[in-house]
């Protein structure tokens, strides 16, 4: 799935009615996107652009496909993901996950209808395969108070309706979430309501080749503001101060935003999770992250790793801790291929030595698309039976993880690349270098 760079399109944004993915330019582009500055790299790079009207019919096909396959009527979607999958379109993505006033319903003829925000209908407009904008689709207490029931009334009337038309009457509805409100009413009115988080979860996984064109182009945006963070994780800094570049570099780019704040040094690094903060980094210590980054694109890049900020040779324990990490993360890595079930990757999987098994990584990988995506790879001791039984197929992208910590220590190692699933095997989308003086090469 690599090119070349001589069979690349150029990419130049001054000259041509449209921008190298397709779209507008007139300088008005309604839908976020890339900035100059993400497309000249990536020209100097030799990467491929997405075309997004490709991928954008790429995606509503799936979502059709995935209705009929599993005889809805429709599948009606409230995750903000989910609606950028659907339409492409965002609209204030993380005050719409706690305040769901946007909605989604396709049907099983492949009609697509938004309810949006009253006084945004423009939003989705690009996009043709969105056939209406409404609005009224809010039923939480913000915004309906104690009119929350009536408001979810009135919506699923409208639902209820597109179904009868583009539904063929069927009455089987996948919903992903929903607030209260809107579940009761579904039900009043006649619907089987059927798990949609199910269907939207498997319909993403596999990415269409302009996905992962756009995948491509993300991972090599996120890698250049990781390098940037590098730069400036210096003793003296702050944690916050180092974490801040890569939320910068990252806008600068068209990315859009950052889903946690793992960035941790010293001994706030074991046990992991602890949160970035005000800890000034000290001379001859450890920095970890995980950069959990919606990019360009709106693409997940879900990489980690752990860096020596110092001017004296990492501890031998230290060393040895980053080179297991490396070896999980390479060795587990070579599972990868289409066919291959989860369950052999959970207990084929590459064993850390005791005493760093209490404080392992709560995954040993994970799916990755608009965000962190289905599937969950466990270790042995966490598998769940049932749960993920299935195989992994080409189109696919996993995240591998590891985590080195020691009970009771004062550092973990984190590292995690982000792995395409080709035809053959797979690739590693992930370039970013590993520490040379923690892998005790430096």
């Amino acid at each position: 799935m690599d090119t070349h760079y001589s069979t690349t399109r150029k990419i130049d944004p001054t000259r041509g009615t449209t921008l190298g993915d397709g779209t507008p330019n007139d300088a008005d582009r309604i839908e976020i996107g890339p900035t100059q500055l993400a497309f000249r790299e990536w020209e100097a790079a030799g990467l491929t652009l997405p075309n997004l009207e490709k991928m954008r019919e790429f995606r509503w096909q799936r979502l059709t496909q995935s209705v009929v396959a599993r005889d809805y009527g429709g599948v009606l979607m409230f995750d903000p993901l989910n609606i950028r999958y659907a339409t492409d379109s965002t609209n204030m993505q993380l005050w719409n996950a706690h305040n769901p006033f946007r909605a989604v319903l396709v049907c099983a003829d492949g009609y697509m209808v938004i309810w949006d925000y009253k006084n945004s209908p423009f939003l989705s407009t690009f996009n043709p395969l969105v056939r209406e904008q409404r609005s009224g689709a809010s039923m939480y207490y913000f915004g309906t108070g104690d009119r929350g029931a009536d408001a979810a009334v009135e919506f699923v009337a409208e639902v209820k309706d597109l179904i009868q038309n583009h539904g063929g009457g069927n009455m089987r509805l996948g919903v992903d979430k929903i607030q209260i409100h809107g579940f009761r009413a579904l039900q009043d009115a006649g619907f089987d309501v059927r798990d949609g988080e199910e269907l939207t979860e498997h319909t993403r996984a596999v990415k269409g080749p302009d996905e992962i064109h756009a995948m491509r182009c993300a991972s090599h945006a996120c890698e250049v503001a990781v390098a940037e963070m590098e730069v400036t994780c210096l003793p003296g800094r702050s944690e916050d101060d180092i974490w801040a570049v890569l939320h910068a570099e990252n806008i600068k780019r068209g990315g859009e935003w950052i889903e946690t704040r793992l960035l941790a040094s010293g001994p706030r690094t074991n046990p992991w999770f602890q949160e970035c903060g005000p800890r000034i980094v000290q001379n001859n210590e450890i920095v970890a992250f995980d950069t959990d980054l919606i990019g360009s694109y709106g693409i997940c890049v879900d990489i980690s790793r752990t860096w020596w900020v110092g001017d004296q040779k990492p501890r031998p324990d230290m060393i040895e801790a980053m080179q297991i990490a490396h070896e999980h993360i390479t060795t587990n890595m070579q599972m990868l291929k289409p066919g291959m079930a989860i369950r052999d990757l959970t207990f084929n999987t590459h064993v850390l030595p005791d005493k760093y098994q209490k404080q392992k990584y709560s995954c040993l990988m994970h799916g990755v698309g608009l965000c962190d995506e289905w599937p969950h790879v466990s270790y042995p001791d966490q598998y769940n039976p049932g749960a993920f039984d299935y195989h992994l197929q080409a189109g696919m992208v996993l995240c591998v993880e590891a985590l080195v910590s020691p009970e009771g220590g004062d550092f973990s190692i984190k590292l995690e690349d982000q792995v395409l699933i080709t035809e053959t095997g797979h690739e590693n989308l992930t370039k970013y270098p590993f520490d040379a003086r923690l892998m005790g090469l430096a």
